[in-house]
């Protein structure tokens, strides 16, 4: 078999595996949203065929006035973005810092701000509730079932990761710009903010988005930490709506689907810069 069969047949069977991989994760979305339009009875009796002869729309009212999704949609987006903000705020300008200044500890500090992140999550659980219950008795600061509570834990919580994120791609910005601002007469952090900033959009908005999408799927730590419908998010009313509604599962897959059709279209819409940010340091770092 010649070289160039080979590479085609390679490429052939790469391309079917690929397909195959997107087929099946994709799958069970459009068929969670599928089944969002028919009865509950239509399910309960099995949906043997694609066809969809009249569309329940009415699904999607009635889940929304069963459950108030508009308060936990309110929630998601507030927590998740504050959060945001701020996590991406403090990975910018500590990221820039471990890339561009050498400090004492400064390899040891940025070994040890990704070693964090092999800790399993759920350890930090019982410490942060007992913390929260202290602090409120302390200072009278109540933490538990409140917005700044939990954008404390989610902040805490996705700023290592993101911090390394952007040093990797601080890395990969030519020390040589800099320099050269800095002999035209910018400061230190005129040419930060004139000249690295725009330049390391893509990585911002990629650090964001991981930001955004991890907190917004995040139930564990909001199950736990949020009593009360005025704070709880999206996760948790699924959970809730589970609970209690566990056998209209047309009023669920519309409630899932709302959740995360939303979120799936603002990645697709942002997918070049996610894809440029986190892959940026991958050469060099």
């Amino acid at each position: 078999m010649s070289t160039h069969r080979k590479r085609s047949v390679s490429s052939f069977l790469l391309t079917s595996v690929t397909w195959l991989i997107v087929i099946l994760t994709i799958f069970p979305i459009l068929w969670m949203v599928f089944t969002s339009l028919h009865s509950n009875d239509q399910i309960l009796n099995g949906i043997t065929t694609f066809s969809l002869p009249k569309p329940q729309w009415v699904n999607y009212i009635n889940m929304w006035d069963t459950v108030n999704f508009a308060v936990y949609f309110r929630n998601s987006l507030l927590i998740c973005g504050a959060t945001t903000l701020l996590a991406g705020t403090f990975a910018v300008l500590a990221g820039y810092a471990l890339a561009r200044f050498d400090f004492p500890g400064s390899k040891l500090f940025s070994m040890s701000i990704i070693s964090t992140q092999l800790i399993p999550g759920i350890m930090f659980l019982f410490p942060i509730y007992l913390m929260f219950l202290w602090i409120k008795n302390t200072f009278g600061l109540p933490m538990i079932n409140t917005y700044w509570g939990m954008i404390l834990v989610y902040t805490a919580f996705y700023t290592p990761i993101s911090i390394w994120i952007m040093r990797s791609f601080f890395v990969s910005i030519p020390r040589d710009l800099e320099e050269s601002a800095t002999i035209d007469g910018c400061t230190k952090f005129q040419a930060f903010y004139k000249i690295i900033l725009p330049l390391s959009l893509p990585g911002i908005i990629a650090t964001s988005i991981f930001i955004f999408l991890t907190a917004w799927d995040e139930l564990l730590f909001a199950w736990v930490l949020t009593t009360s419908s005025d704070v709880q998010t999206i996760p948790v009313g699924i959970r809730l709506f589970v609970g209690q509604y566990n056998t209209r599962y047309d009023l669920l897959m519309a409630a899932s689907t709302v959740v995360t059709v939303p979120v799936m279209v603002i990645f697709f819409m942002t997918q070049k810069y996610f894809i440029s940010g986190m892959t940026a340091g991958a050469v060099k770092g």
